[in-house]
Parts: C-alpha cells; structure tokens; sequence
C-alpha cells in the first residue's frame, strides 16, 4: 500500500475532570492530565488517523511529526519514539487503510472483550463510597485505588466493600507506601482477612526489595503486582511479585506482554487518556494473553471523552472495537469546545491538613505526589504508615493573615504541631 503521510496536525485542549472529583484531583496534581493534545495525521489519500498525548503524564512526549511527513504509516507505528500520540495517530491511519481493526496489525486477536477497572486518585472514604457507587452503575466489577499514609485506608476499603455488590473487587495501589515486609505484612494481612474484595496489592513495598516481597508472598494469599520494567526480566525468576502493571509504547507493551505470557504472569495495563488512549487500550488487551487483570485507562474521569459516544462498559467489560483503525469516532465538535492556546495549570492557593487521633497535626503546602514536601515526607517514615483514623483536609485561602503566615511556614518544610 503505497500511501503515505501528508500532515500531521496538533491541536492542545484543556478537558476538565468530573465536577464530583475534580477538587481531589487537584490536591493530587491529576489536574494537569487535563492538558491533552490530540494529533491527526492525513494521508496522501485524504484518510484521516487520531492520537493523543496526555501531556503531564504520558510515557512519550514527542515533537517527531516532521519525521513522519512523506512515510507510510505501515513502516511507522512500532516506533515508540515518535510518542504516545503520533504513534497511537499512525496505528489508527494503518488500520484504516488496510480496512482492518488495529489489533490486527498488532498480533493474533485472542479476546473479543477485555477487562477495564474504574480508578480514582486518593481521597477520603466518603467520597471513595460514592466513587464505587458510581463504577457499579457505569457497569464496572473492579475498582483501583490509591491507598495512601493520609488517609484510613481501612475506612476507606470497609465503606467500598458495604456500599458495593459481592461481586465488586479492589485492587489497591500502595506505591510503595509501607516500605518495607514487616510494616507491610502485618498491614496487609489483615486487610485481606476482614476484606475479601481485596484482589490485588499493588506495589506495597519498593519492588528492587526482591526478599522483602518474597516475605509478603509467602506469607499472603492476595496476588502482588509491581510494575514491569525492561532489563529486569530475570528479576522475575526471583519470584517477587504474582503479575505486573504494564505501560508506554506499542512495542514496549507487546514485549512485555510476551514476556508475561512466557512466565505464565498476569498483568494489567495502564494507559492513561480519554476514549481515545482506552481504544488502543483495548486493541492491545485483544492481542495480549495475559492482559487478563482488568486495565486502569482513567478515562471516564473525563468531562468528555472525546468520542461520539461512551465506551459501554458491561460486567466490567469493554468490547475490543470491530471497525478499522481504533474502531471509534472523534468529536470533532469536542475538539472545538476544549481547544485552548495554553493550558493553565495554575491553581488556588491550599494547604493540605493531616491529622492523627492522637491531635497530631502536619500542614504541607502542596499535593500528594511524587516529588513533593508531602510525599517525600511520609516516604521517609516520618508519619505511621497505616494507622485508623487519620484525616486529611483541604484549608482555602481565605485571604487572612492567619493562612498567609501557616502556608509561608509550609513552603519551608512541614509545620508539625497539635490540635
């Protein structure tokens, strides 16, 4: 097929969160995922392919159109450096000219329907309870969550597993959090004795501790999963985890997936986006054996998802799209109504209150994410790291002297006081 790309175009939009979370993701710093640029490349032939780039989050963030203009997209879409969204852009162009879903030029389809977990940033328990009410209407049967120092994580599992059907799971995230087996094992045993909704421990302790979680497999029945990573494959016969988290490019994700399927290990995948960055999500789940552990895409987080419609999620499954390319239509009219010049990122002035039963109290001045005074704090094991009880809040600037004087002393570390 002698087609060949003519344009590549960019177009940056701003596509909020859900108003009923959207503060959470704030705190969090998921607000920036927002920032999406979706890119169509053109054919000499007038056809058309969609990609997208989640700017603030995404395994590539390529500027490689130039490099595509005058080549076949057929010679193109294994290459994970062209980006996320110039990749996923091509893939869909070459399925469309062939005339065949994606998956096809992928590998040899072995599911018609995946698995897709609902997934939300930490948060309170409350607002968690109402976030797996809502994944139980969409038609979710799994939900991801972040569990984190800050907040009671056991409330938080105790109001999903009430509020939920019996069929309903949990996959809960530490991102390494309780840092090493004996604060983990403890922790996570009785979790998973009160909680049978408990399906996986997602990175409880940091996975370069291959003895540590060595411990905490022999000593739970709850599957452990870390992420997978290239270069560490012998790592695997060490028998530290139970399956992987799987990302970034079309060819990193296919070797990994095989690999997976060699070791006979589960994995999900992980593809943060809107409809777009799930589609491809789906074509690469149609083609992976052992893509058997329901993904986390995070698109239904979205204002819009960019699509003419929404992915119909039935008992926690997707169907792998049947039409050419990605199998979905873009909102062109979305396009338009989200497109901005400059996304801002920029957002109120906040301090972040923990607190303990015991009225201990710790201010950050930040969001709890990699790289923070909050994160690195708790961390380091400055603060128990699961303990009932514990609260965190947001305090507005409300324009007072007082907050002005508390969220100066938090710039210049945390402000660790009493009630």
């Amino acid at each position: 097929m002698d087609a060949r790309i003519a344009s590549v175009e960019r177009t940056l939009l701003w596509v909020p969160m859900v108003d009923r979370i959207r503060v959470e993701m704030e705190r969090a710093g998921i607000h920036a995922w927002s920032e999406v640029e979706v890119i169509r490349v053109t054919s000499d032939s007038g056809a058309s392919g969609w990609g997208e780039t989640v700017q603030n989050y995404t395994w590539g963030r390529a500027d490689a159109g130039d490099r595509a203009i005058g080549r076949s997209p057929f010679d193109l879409y294994w290459d994970d450096s062209l980006g996320a969204g110039l990749q996923m852009a091509v893939l869909d162009l070459a399925g469309k000219l062939a005339g065949v879903p994606a998956h096809r030029l992928l590998g040899e389809q072995v599911r018609s329907h995946c698995p897709l977990s609902f997934w939300d940033h930490d948060m309170s328990p409350a607002l968690y309870e109402a976030e797996a009410r809502e994944a139980v209407r969409l038609g979710y049967t799994c939900m991801k969550i972040k569990t984190r120092p800050w907040w009671d994580v056991h409330e938080t599992i105790a109001r999903i597993s009430e509020t939920t059907p019996p069929w309903f799971s949990i996959d809960a995230d530490w991102n390494d959090f309780l840092l090493d087996a004996p604060t983990a094992l403890p922790v996570l045993s009785a979790l998973e004795t009160e909680f049978p909704k408990i399906k996986i421990y997602e990175g409880p302790i940091p996975s370069d501790d291959v003895d540590g979680n060595r411990r905490l497999r022999s000593g739970l029945r709850t599957p452990i999963a870390h992420h997978y990573a290239e270069g560490r494959q012998g790592v695997a016969r060490a028998e530290y985890c139970d399956g992987y988290v799987v990302g970034g490019g079309i060819s990193a994700i296919c070797r990994a997936g095989h690999f997976a399927g060699a070791a006979r290990m589960p994995f999900f995948l992980q593809m943060v986006g809107t409809g777009l960055t799930t589609s491809l999500c789906l074509h690469l789940g149609a083609v992976l054996a052992s893509a058997r552990w329901p993904a986390v895409t995070v698109h239904e987080l979205y204002e819009h998802n960019l699509l003419a419609a929404r992915i119909p999620v039935a008992g926690g499954y997707a169907a792998v799209p049947a039409a050419p390319g990605l199998g979905v239509e873009v909102d062109e009219g979305a396009l338009e109504r989200y497109r901005v010049d400059r996304a801002d990122l920029t957002l109120p002035r906040r301090v972040v209150r923990y607190r303990r039963p015991s009225g201990l109290t710790v201010h950050f001045p930040d969001k709890g994410r990699p790289g923070t005074s909050m994160w690195n704090y708790f961390a380091a094991g400055n603060q128990p790291a699961c303990e009932r009880g514990v609260v965190t809040e947001l305090i507005d600037d409300d324009g007072s002297a007082e907050f002005q004087r508390l969220y100066e002393r938090t710039l210049a570390a945390p402000v660790v006081g009493a009630d």
